[in-house]
């Protein structure tokens, strides 16, 4: 158990500001007195009677309320001080009284600049007046000693002023420093969650996507095709291991201790794994292509991958959301900035398909393809498909005249579009998405990139 520290000196003056001054008004009208008494004798003076001692108290006793009443105790003692030195009694101690001194150093130390400036004018002008009264017989000597007491008392006063309102700026500067300080912690975790909720939101709504799409296909091929089943199922446990990857490696990253094992040093994806990701895709029963225009320069990390994630998050929106369709991916390089869009033909305003290309709604499956994911082979796609009996268009169709912000099968936002827009905003880039007057869904970005090249 610990022992309690006792508080120093100036601590315990500090806390007890009142009982200091008191002390202090006492200290100085002891001395006042005895200076008096022993002053009179020399002087030829009687020994002092009740109106000195008044005098000696109520110069003295006031500076109890030094620092509550600045102004009005100096007030106070300085005509207490100028009516005792028109008397003929003694001085006490110095010609002008100490405690007259110390007033002057509060008054000044503790009211504004201003009222200490005409308070020491009117100080040094009650002091001469006083010097030349013919009672008071002062010298040079002791009008210039008393000048020179009330001058420093004003100088020490102002300084100490000066010296609190700066200490008194540093501790408002350093609070709103810390105040500074901690917001920014706190922007900067609300940034960082948000980065990391986009991650997550990207890997876990792509890769799940795909291998919820394989495993709905797959009974339909099974009966069909034994080997294209086969196949759908090894599509499912290579999307599975990649998400694991890509799990691995942002978890990695967030975990402060990794228990002797390295986080994963592996790339990160970009616009160089855009046609892995078409090809995974098109595995799925997407009919995806992948066009590159213009001559590809590096990158930055964060534009890179930004690429990437909106790119495959608008491929996954179009296997949830497009039913059978096609989708062309374009990624055009530019002098200063890099331009791509992904468009597909899905559900959305009926048009009328050509050959192999169902209208408006959807595309029948032929053999050897994964039902309700890609597009009937030759002319085996009915012109007049219709939608399955409850089927509902997904909401990012609803409003082709105002389109307004997707919305997720629960009817509450999505966070695809918001994600987009966020890594877009976060380069200074622009992003459109909207549904196509003639049908299909249009997705496009461009990202700034000068000083590349």
């Amino acid at each position: 158990m610990g022992t309690r520290r006792s508080p120093s000196p100036m601590e315990w003056a500090r806390a007890h500001p009142l009982v200091v001054d008191g002390l202090l008004g006492v200290l100085l009208a002891a001395v006042s007195l005895l200076a008096l008494v022993f002053q009179s004798p020399r002087e030829h003076l009687p020994p002092p009677g009740p109106l000195a001692v008044a005098f000696v108290l109520a110069i003295n006793l006031p500076l109890v309320w030094r620092r509550r009443h600045p102004f009005w105790i100096n007030l106070a003692i300085g005509m207490a001080s100028a009516v005792y030195g028109a008397t003929p009694l003694p001085d006490l101690v110095t010609p002008v009284p100490l405690s007259g001194v110390v007033a002057m150093y509060t008054m000044v130390a503790w009211c504004d600049r201003r009222k200490a400036v005409i308070v020491g004018l009117i100080g040094g002008i009650g002091v001469l007046v006083v010097a030349w009264l013919p009672a008071t017989d002062t010298d040079l000597l002791d009008f210039s000693f008393t000048v020179l007491l009330l001058a420093g008392a004003w100088v020490l006063g102002d300084s100490a002023r000066i010296r609190r309102a700066y200490t008194a700026e540093l501790e408002a500067r350093t609070a709103w420093l810390a105040r500074e300080q901690d917001f920014e912690a706190r922007r900067a975790v609300t940034a960082e969650r948000a980065r990391i909720a986009r991650e997550l939101h990207d890997v876990v709504a792509h890769h799940v996507s795909m291998m919820v799409v394989q495993a709905e296909a797959g009974p339909v091929a099974a009966e069909r095709d034994g080997p294209g089943a086969a196949r759908a199922f090894d599509t499912i446990a290579g999307i599975g291991r990649q998400a694991l990857v890509e799990m691995r490696r942002l978890l990695g990253v967030l975990r402060e201790e990794t228990g002797g094992q390295e986080p994963s040093l592996a790339p990160q994806p970009g616009v160089a794994q855009l046609p892995a990701l078409v090809e995974q895709v098109r595995q799925a029963g997407l009919a995806a292509v992948l066009e590159v225009e213009g001559e590809p320069v590096p990158l930055p990390v964060g534009v890179d991958l930004s690429v990437y994630r909106i790119v495959q998050e608008a491929l996954t929106n179009v296997l949830k959301h497009a039913g059978p369709a096609r989708v062309r991916v374009r990624v055009l390089y530019g002098d200063d900035d890099l331009r791509f869009e992904v468009r597909d033909d899905g559900l959305g305003t009926r048009h009328t398909a050509g050959p192999g290309h169902a209208v408006g709604t959807g595309h029948a499956a032929g053999n050897g393809h994964l039902a309700g994911t890609g597009h009937a082979a030759g002319n085996e796609a009915t012109a007049g498909y219709e939608a399955p009996p409850g089927y509902e268009a997904p909401a990012r169709y609803a409003a082709a005249a105002g389109y307004a912000e997707p919305v997720e099968g629960n009817g509450k936002p999505g966070h695809g579009l918001i994600g987009m827009r966020e890594r877009v905003h976060l380069f200074g880039g622009e992003l459109t998405a909207g549904p196509d007057p003639d049908g299909g869904f249009t997705v496009a970005a461009r990202l700034p990139i000068g000083g590349t090249r």
